[in-house]
């Protein structure tokens, strides 16, 4: 059983984000980036899959510039077998990036795609849900534990009330929560043999797919500084404060 497994190159989440001074984005020049973290859990996941037997082969698959290419390497010393970086410089917006996944899923066949559930640069916990539209794939969003057999697939998802468990069967879209696993470290070995391992590149036009961005982003701002606390002589004060100043009483 073959696993898709996107990933994303993001900036990383030890790295204080900085506006443009001109609000047009994120300044990304000089900042270390990463794989996106709930990506990386993605990846343990479809490796412990492989692991126990589940899965045959596990293919990593990006979409952005060249760059990109560092990511996927990462993905394939965390264990991934091959990797699909479909190179472009456009804006890629979830819709896009989810015709570019569907053109993948159709090339490869696999019987899982599981992704993370947002990416930390746009949040819009949007491409997986889009992904299996498009395929017509039953999906699980916010898994924190995955269980393959029978050609069933059996999820602990988490919803606002607490723990939702659901089972469907494959074919498969799966987006992965914080809880899922603790993603390992790739060892220096496991980096070298990495740069062995194939990597495919192909571009949207190959695949067949628009990927004009559909929205406008007509400004960014960072958000208002945080105001320093003080201190009350007496709940009298502090009620009087709640109500005049915070004005939540």
């Amino acid at each position: 059983m073959k696993i898709l497994v996107p990933v994303k190159r993001v900036i990383d989440y030890n790295v204080k984000v900085r506006v443009k001074p001109d609000g047009s984005g994120v300044d990304t020049a000089n900042v270390k980036m990463s794989m996106n973290p709930f990506d990386e859990i993605a990846v343990e996941e479809a490796v412990r899959m492989k692991e126990k037997g589940v899965a045959t082969e596990i293919i990593a698959v990006s979409c952005g510039t060249v760059a990109s290419q560092e990511t996927l390497r990462t993905a394939l010393a965390l264990g991934a077998d091959r990797a699909i970086l479909i190179e472009t410089d456009a804006d890629l917006q979830p819709l896009a990036v989810a015709k570019l996944l569907k053109a993948v899923v159709d090339k490869e066949q696999p019987q899982i795609v599981i992704l993370g559930k947002q990416a930390i640069d746009d949040d819009a916990n949007q491409t997986g849900q889009m992904l299996a539209g498009l395929l017509g794939w039953a999906q699980t969003t916010s898994a924190s534990k995955i269980e393959i057999a029978n050609g069933r697939a059996t999820v602990k998802r988490e919803v606002d009330g607490g723990m939702e468990t659901v089972e469907t069967s494959l074919p498969l879209v799966i987006t992965t929560d914080l809880r899922l696993n603790e993603p390992r470290y790739a060892t220096l070995p496991n980096i070298m043999k990495a740069k062995k391992k194939p990597m495919e590149t192909t571009n949207p036009a190959a695949l067949g797919v628009d990927v004009a961005p559909r929205l406008t982003t007509l400004k960014v701002v960072e958000p208002p500084k945080r105001q320093g606390g003080g201190k009350v002589a007496d709940v009298k004060e502090l009620v009087a404060k709640l109500r005049g100043e915070a004005k939540v009483i």
